[in-house]
């Protein structure tokens, strides 16, 4: 089966540094698009957590950061606790990686995704297409929030 991985970049008007931070620390004002419910919760250091929690505080999506180099990689896994965004196999290998890669040129960066593999899932390929279109919602997000200077 053909692997099932949203791949998409986009070149951002900002250093890596803004962009970092936007990604970062400033989850609240991005991750809404993806349907979260608040901020996402990590300190980005390889082994941590990475946690979405409803209004209430439950966890509802958790992950581990895999690679955190900051300012031009961020790798973390992403496992539902519904049953159809998890992998069918049960196994952690084959659980949903979001990788962003940065690259600075000039004063502007290009910020490069990969979302999935989403091949392993019930519905991956119902999922895989939703994520693509919300992908590209996400990077317009990240471009207008990295390219503003904030007060």
């Amino acid at each position: 089966m053909t692997k099932l991985i949203a791949e998409k970049s986009i070149d951002i008007a900002a250093p890596a540094s803004k962009l970092w931070s936007v990604l970062t620390t400033r989850t609240s004002e991005w991750s809404g698009l993806f349907g979260a419910k608040g901020p996402i919760e990590s300190d980005w250091k390889v082994g941590s957590d990475v946690l979405w929690r409803n209004p209430d505080g439950v966890v509802y999506v958790s992950g581990r950061v895999l690679a955190s180099e900051p300012g031009k990689l961020l790798r973390f896994t992403v496992r539902s606790t519904q049953r159809e965004m998890q992998p069918q196999s049960g196994r952690a290998e084959d659980d949903i990686t979001q990788t962003y890669a940065l690259a600075e040129h000039g004063g502007r960066t290009t910020l490069s995704i990969a979302h999935g593999d989403f091949r392993n899932l019930a519905k991956g390929e119902e999922i895989y297409t939703a994520v693509m279109v919300g992908w590209d919602q996400v990077l317009a997000r990240f471009k207008e929030l990295s390219e503003k200077t904030r007060p």
